[in-house]
């Protein structure tokens, strides 16, 4: 089966290829290499022995999308991860944003349409929820106001999904909400790869531990959290890469209640930033040099996920532990820089 993964090169992407071909799946990537390297390749064969096909494609031109789609009529299943991601850098180009996460979903949806087979599974987040008013987080928590661009896209991304659906009862759609995807790949041939300065916690962690930073800020220590500082779940990715096997596998075995569906992929488990760091320090077995510093725009106190809709009726769960993901970080970061 011919499986289409775009944004293939990135962080969640590259790692659910992996698990892709493991499975058997034959995977094309559409990747831009905005945001990611060509030597992600590399990586994804030395874990899995395959090749998978690469197009170096933007999705924002409208006719290179139609063009591929041409090519590619047996295309069964679509997961569609290609989209900018920095909240800060969406409050300074929204339009960059809106253009790259909601015109190239458009179009992809359009050719979707079109195809026999139409499987279709959408990173989402956990940013459509806001501060939630309750914890942990249901799939059924009110979408809040959008705190950035970046979350907006995802609000109407998923919005524009279910329209499509109600229109087109063949679709079939699952979109997934990630909480904090972090790690590497154990066999640290595929991880993390923020091009400058990074802007999620753990990367950063990494790159001062190793001299590339001069010291982490946490942004503030009094919030009304265990030790003050923010509360996030954090989820090792290569769980977040499994979902999406089964999420398809559900959608290609029309074992879906509805044909669009919704899942927070989360451990259950809120850490704080300093829990976070002392994960780090323990599996590294060295002291992070880090400062407390004010609050940060934007940042909510807490976000965890309730992930019984994702056990039961997805049938995943999480196996690995946040000491498993800081030590895969480090190692990737100590491979990357050696």
């Amino acid at each position: 089966m011919k499986v289409l993964v775009t944004g293939g090169l990135g962080f969640i992407g590259s790692h659910t290829v992996v698990e892709l071909q493991n499975k058997g799946y034959d995977v094309v990537i559409i990747d831009n290499l905005s945001n990611s390297s060509a030597e992600v390749i590399n990586g994804i064969v030395k874990i899995t022995g395959k090749m998978p096909i690469f197009v170096n494609l933007d999705l924002r031109n409208k006719q290179h999308v139609d063009g591929f789609f041409n090519q590619h009529k047996d295309i069964e299943g679509v997961i569609h991860f290609a989209a900018s991601k920095a909240v800060g850098e969406s409050v300074k180009d929204p339009l960059l944003y809106y253009e790259n996460n909601i015109t190239t979903l458009v179009y992809i949806l359009q050719q979707l349409t079109e195809l026999k087979r139409k499987n279709f599974i959408f990173s989402s987040s956990c940013t459509v929820y806001g501060q939630a008013d309750k914890l942990p987080i249901t799939e059924d928590a009110p979408i809040k106001l959008a705190e950035s661009p970046y979350g907006n896209t995802k609000q109407i991304g998923e919005e524009v999904i279910k329209d499509t659906c109600c229109a087109y009862k063949d679709l079939n759609a699952i979109a997934l909400r990630y909480f904090n995807p972090i790690g590497a790949h154990p066999s640290t041939e595929i991880g993390e790869l923020p091009i400058g300065v990074p802007q999620n916690l753990v990367p950063y962690i990494t790159q001062t531990a190793i001299g590339l930073r001069e010291q982490l800020s946490v942004f503030g220590d009094d919030y009304p959290t265990s030790d003050g500082t923010c509360v996030r779940d954090y989820i090792h990715v290569v769980d977040v890469a499994k979902a999406h096997v089964i999420a398809l596998e559900r959608l290609m075995e029309n074992k879906t209640v509805s044909n669009f569906e919704v899942f927070n992929l989360g451990t259950g488990k809120g850490s704080t930033v300093l829990e976070v760091i002392n994960s780090f320090e323990k599996v590294s077995g060295q002291k992070l040099n880090y400062k407390i510093v004010a609050r940060r725009e934007g940042d909510v106190t807490a976000a965890y996920a309730n992930t019984t809709h994702a056990n039961d009726v997805l049938g995943w769960k999480t196996e690995l532990s946040l000491d498993d993901a800081m030590a895969s970080a480090w190692n990737w970061e100590k491979k990357i820089r050696g």
